[in-house]
C-alpha cells in the first residue's frame, strides 16, 4: 500500500501502520482490531480517521469499524476480499481458469525450491501477480516481510468467524461512508461481495473499472482514474 500513501499524501496526512507478526499466541481478528484501535487512539488525536484497505486490509477496516463505529471514518474497501463461500468458490474458479501450464508447474515446483514457509509465500505472491491482474505498469509489490504463519492464523480466524456468523452480520453497526473500488480483472467476484455486504451496508457504494486487476494502483489504464476516485471522494468526506 505504500504506492497508495504516497498518492494520497498530497492531499492528506497518512499513517501506513504495519500488523504485527506472529508471535507466541495465535494471531486473531480481534487482535488486529485492538492494535488499530490503539493507532487510532494515539495518533489520531480524536479524529475519526479514513480507513482505506486493500484486500484483507479491507476486511479488517469493516471488522474495526463494526467494533468500533464511533470511531472510524469513511471506509474504502480496494479488491475487498471475500465473506461467504459462494464468491470463495467464484475467487476459485477464476484463479484456476487464468493460470497457463507454465505458472501451474513453477507453483508445483514452489515447496522443493523454497522450504522456509515465509520465502515460498512472498515467491507464491510474485507469480500470481499476473493471474490477479490486467496490464501492469508496474510489478514492484514493494513489499517488507512476509510472515505466513501470521496470514494463516489470521486468515483461518477469519473464516472461523464468517461460519460462526459473525461476519459480515456485524458490520450492520458501521456507520461510516463505505466505498468499494473494484477491477474487473480482480478473480475477486467485485459484484458478488459486494452483493453479500448490501444487506448489512445499505450506505455501500460501488466503483468498478474494466481493465484493472486486484492491485489498480498498478495498473496502466485504471491507476490514474483510480487515484481520482479515490481522492474526490475521501476530500468529500473528510
Amino acid at each position: 500500500m505504500a504506492p497508495v500513501a504516497r498518492g494520497l499524501q498530497d492531499s492528506f496526512r497518512v499513517l501506513e501502520p504495519f500488523q504485527r507478526r506472529s508471535g507466541d499466541r495465535l494471531l486473531t481478528v480481534a487482535e488486529h482490531v485492538e492494535d488499530m484501535r490503539e493507532l487510532v487512539t494515539k495518533r489520531c488525536a480524536g479524529h475519526r480517521p479514513a480507513l482505506v484497505g486493500s484486500s484483507w486490509g479491507a476486511m479488517l477496516a469493516l471488522a474495526f469499524a463494526a467494533e468500533y463505529p464511533d470511531a472510524a471514518g469513511p471506509l474504502v474497501l480496494i479488491g475487498c476480499g471475500t465473506f461467504d463461500l459462494r464468491a470463495r468458490l467464484q475467487l476459485r474458479a477464476r484463479v484456476e481458469a487464468r493460470m497457463d501450464a507454465r505458472t501451474r508447474g513453477r507453483l508445483a515446483d514452489l515447496s522443493q525450491e523454497a522450504s522456509d514457509p515465509d520465502e515460498r509465500l512472498r515467491r507464491f505472491g510474485e507469480l500470481m501477480l499476473p493471474v490477479y491482474s490486467y496490464d501492469l505498469a508496474c510489478t514492484d509489490m514493494e513489499t517488507e516481510l512476509v510472515d505466513a504463519r501470521a496470514h494463516r492464523e489470521t486468515w483461518e480466524d477469519m473464516l472461523l468467524k464468517q461460519e460462526e456468523g459473525v461476519y459480515p452480520a456485524a458490520f450492520r453497526s458501521i456507520r461510516s461512508p463505505v466505498l468499494m473500488l473494484h477491477g474487473t480483472a480482480d478473480p475477486h467476484p467485485g459484484r458478488t461481495i459486494r452483493d453479500g455486504l448490501a444487506p448489512v451496508l445499505p450506505q455501500l457504494e460501488y466503483v468498478e473499472w474494466d481493465h484493472c486487476g486486484h492491485y489498480p494502483w498498478l495498473e496502466r489504464e485504471a491507476r490514474e482514474e483510480f487515484f481520482s476516485v479515490l481522492r474526490g471522494w475521501l476530500q468529500q468526506r473528510l
